[in-house]
């Protein structure tokens, strides 16, 4: 008993460790995204955050970042963390268009995509090809880019944090503190940036919270981290970069489109509720 409540309290040190350092770090990108400019270079670099605060952890408790779950995990688990949030994206951005929350296509939009891949003047192209060379390459190249930066932000939250966690909390406990510590992590940018700041805090927390019994599910399934970065990547890219250019902004409605928005928060909530029921259910 007494040993098992030393290795608790060890757990939770570490972990106090581990937050402290991300704070420190954290807090010189968020006051250069906030007060100097929201470079990619400084978004980059808060991304990397913690990833840092890992290895120093680490280094402090004597662990070597190999010790981390490095291992390539079965292609299945790949195969579910790129359609997954694919998936509840595209359902988002259905239902606005169903019910008339937004518009398709931005024409502006489709214009400047096919600017840039330089497909202005050839033949008689049509601009739903435009649309589908550049939603091809978004779901696949831009998914690769991104997935540089997202594996700083998933070698701290899924490859350490949800492990140390799991040694004192049980799966839904890990997937709920995780994800409120991730959620509350971005709030300076959310604060500061946001439009309605209160609406979309509340609805920013209950997307990533959702998010975070998914991604904790995938992780502890195939005991490897890169899911989590692909998982990561590929829902940032459709719900940042594809499918919100596409939409047309009707007025009134912009609280519920975007990664802030209120359908998004509605979609990925009901998926975090179907995971958090199968991880439960399946003891994880």
């Amino acid at each position: 008993m007494q040993e098992n409540l030393s290795e608790r309290t060890y757990a939770w040190k570490t972990i106090f460790i581990f937050l402290a350092i991300l704070t420190l770090l954290s807090a010189l990108f968020h006051y250069a995204i906030v007060n100097l400019y929201p470079s990619r270079i400084y978004i980059g670099g808060l991304m990397w955050c913690p990833a840092v605060a890992t290895i120093i952890t680490l280094k402090l408790r004597g662990k070597s970042i190999a010790s981390l779950n490095w291992n390539w995990p079965n292609w299945k688990y790949i195969r579910l963390s790129y359609f997954v949030p694919a998936i509840y994206v595209i359902i988002t951005y259905v239902l606005i268009w169903l019910f008339a929350l937004g518009g398709l296509p931005n024409e502006t939009i489709v214009l400047k995509w096919a600017k840039e891949l330089g497909l202005i003047g050839i033949g008689t192209l049509k601009p739903i090809f435009a649309i589908l060379i550049a939603i091809i390459l978004l779901a696949s190249i831009e998914v690769i880019r991104a997935a540089a930066t997202t594996l700083g932000e998933e070698i701290g939250w899924r490859g350490f944090f949800i492990y140390e966690l799991r040694k004192v909390l049980s799966y839904t406990g890990v997937s709920l503190f995780s994800g409120i510590i991730w959620a509350s992590w971005h709030w300076p940018l959310i604060v500061y940036y946001g439009g309605n700041v209160a609406l979309e805090l509340t609805a920013f927390f209950v997307v990533i919270i959702s998010m975070s019994f998914i991604m904790t599910y995938y992780t502890f399934k195939s005991k490897s981290l890169w899911p989590a970065v692909i998982f990561h990547a590929v829902s940032n890219v459709y719900v940042q970069k594809i499918f919100p250019p596409l939409t047309i902004k009707v007025e009134g409605t912009e609280h519920w489109l975007g990664e802030n928005g209120i359908m998004f928060a509605i979609v990925t909530f009901t998926f975090g509720i179907y995971y958090w029921r199968k991880g439960v259910k399946e003891s994880l």
